[in-house]
């Protein structure tokens, strides 16, 4: 990989002074640096700071509720563009304040349990783009940058969503695009794949406008227009490309029912109101049965209930059990139903999502393997519960369930994965190879906020990465049946019960992002980081001669 270098005279390349405009600075780093010292970034910084805000801000309007899917390039443009030209620690900030421009808006939904935990969670998570910035800032000095600094992008989400405590991939790039021509990507490399080509057409577009600049500013147009095409011939490729790839959608088709039982008040008190809401559920799934014997909806095959639909231990309490069984046999068929288990020692609580029959009540049951930390466990329990008094709300920490929620629900197996697990990628991949995909959820704490309608665009995305139907159960909403190619078969509005009924494909084959894994992600992050590697050893090695 040779450096992309630029020289410290106007020539060609460079244009003189004439090519000023509200873009002049951000790419130039000769000038830049003998005008502004050390940094390499001078006055160019009026520029590049309200531009950082700017591309977390188009970013931020790129995902749900708001869906302007075209604003994540553009945004990733914008981030690139200002980072052309600064040395690494610069681009260091400059990543920072881009990631709290994003964060904050796009994490208000947080703001439910208290504008401190929303704004300290947000500020966290733009700190992993402080080294994306530093990273690209280096990577502009190479060939082929646009690859390298789209590769970078994967590489922070990468680490994102692993670190600490078992990471936080909420917001990734890919979530934004779940109804795009870059979606089928995800049935060849997952959610990270869809995220490389979103970075890489910010990247286009950025080499794109700078192309266009250097023709406008030296008079050269030839050279600089070639560029343009070229970037634009890419990025129609990326974009066509996805428009080839097929989503199948056959498959031998089954009845599902997806229930939202809702639940009587909003916040984070809902949990004192756990026979309220079992309730709802259980008088829903009688009103679903009667609708069947009456005609009205064809008899489902399975159902499916929500996350903390039963609040009640159901193995310990008679009236909660009584409450499901009276309800399951009703209706007739398997319900997997999501409830709060004791575990045997009464010291922690297992987050389950149970195969209940007919006529053998409850049996095989699925564990969340990734609770929430702050929300369902509670990390250096001992100080932080006398600093902050709202931790009390969290007496027992949830236990770590130890096996994948592969299971027979009726006529097909399906995968189960339990609400904040559907941004996990292993989580997710691990239950692929049910018939159906589950997510069941509760959401009555982050209701009427953006979180809800982005776990959706969450479940679209797998649906189409995994080549499965999803059943998403929520208490309170947003509810929805999502067909394997991503379409939305049902959907419900939120705070108000919710009864779905569907004829939907259960799929066995697999998609070539099972059959990959994790490697397309592993293999473009340490690609790019290993450019970013040559890259700063290269300008260390220029700087010492």
């Amino acid at each position: 990989m040779a450096q992309d270098t630029l020289p410290e005279r106007p020539t060609a390349a460079e244009p003189p002074a004439r090519g000023r405009g509200p873009l002049a600075g951000l790419w130039r780093p000769g000038r830049a640096r003998r005008a502004g010292g050390a940094d390499g970034t001078g006055g160019a910084l009026r520029v590049r700071v309200p531009a950082m805000i700017v591309a977390g801000l188009l970013m931020w309007l790129a995902f749900p509720p708001l869906d302007l899917t075209p604003l994540a390039p553009a945004g990733v443009a914008v981030f690139t563009l200002a980072l052309r030209g600064v040395r690494a620690r610069t681009g260091a900030w400059l990543g920072f304040l881009c990631g709290a421009a994003f964060f904050l808006p796009v994490l208000t939904g947080i703001i439910k349990i208290g504008p401190d935990g929303w704004i300290l969670l947000s500020l966290v998570q733009a700190l992993y783009l402080a080294p994306l910035g530093a990273g690209i800032a280096l990577v502009h000095r190479l060939r082929a940058w646009p690859l390298w600094t789209a590769g970078l992008w994967v590489a922070e989400e990468l680490v994102r969503g692993h670190v600490p405590f078992g990471g936080f991939p909420w917001a990734r790039l890919a979530f934004s695009q779940t109804s795009t021509p870059l979606t089928p990507y995800a049935s060849l490399g997952g959610a990270p794949l869809v995220t490389f080509l979103t970075a890489l057409l910010g990247g286009l577009l950025a080499y794109a406008a700078l192309a266009a600049w250097n023709a406008r500013a030296t008079g050269a147009r030839g050279p600089h227009l070639v560029r343009v095409a070229a970037a634009a011939a890419g990025g129609a490729l990326v974009v066509g490309g996805g428009l080839l790839i097929p989503v199948p959608t056959d498959g031998r088709t089954v009845t599902v029912a997806v229930i939202q039982g809702n639940v009587p008040r909003l916040g984070l008190d809902f949990l004192g109101q756990r026979k309220a809401v079992l309730d709802n559920h259980a008088r829903r799934t009688h009103e679903l049965a009667a609708q069947v014997r009456a005609g009205k909806v064809p008899r489902p095959e399975l159902v499916v209930w929500p996350e903390n639909a039963s609040d009640l231990d159901p193995y310990t309490e008679p009236d909660a059990r009584r409450t499901i069984d009276d309800a399951v046999r009703d209706v007739g068929v398997p319900v997997l139903v999501g409830a709060l288990v004791d575990t045997p020692d009464g010291t922690k609580v297992e987050n389950r999502g149970i195969v209940w029959d007919p006529r053998t009540g409850p049996g095989d049951y699925y564990v969340k393997r990734h609770p929430v930390p702050f929300g369902e466990y509670l990390p250096f329990r001992d100080v932080l519960t006398k600093l902050i008094t709202r931790f009390e709300r969290i007496p027992r920490d949830f236990a770590k369930g130890t096996r994948s929620g592969v299971m027979r629900l009726g006529p097909v197996t399906v995968g189960d994965v339990i609400c904040f697990e559907v941004a996990y990628d292993k989580e997710v991949r691990d239950v692929a190879g049910g018939n159906i995909l589950v997510v069941q959820t509760n959401n009555a704490t982050w209701g009427k906020t953006s979180l809800p309608p982005q776990q959706i665009a969450m479940s679209r995305l797998r649906a189409v990465e995994h080549g499965r139907t999803i059943l998403v159960a929520a208490t309170s909403g947003v509810s929805a049946i999502v067909a394997p190619d991503g379409r939305m078969i049902a959907r419900s509005r939120e705070f108000v019960p919710d009864i779905q009924v569907a004829r939907v494909p259960a799929r066995t084959s697999r998609t070539l992002a099972d059959r990959l894994g994790a490697k397309p992600e592993w293999t473009l992050a340490v690609l790019a980081v290993l450019a970013a590697g040559v890259a700063g050893f290269s300008s260390r090695k220029n700087e010492g001669n």
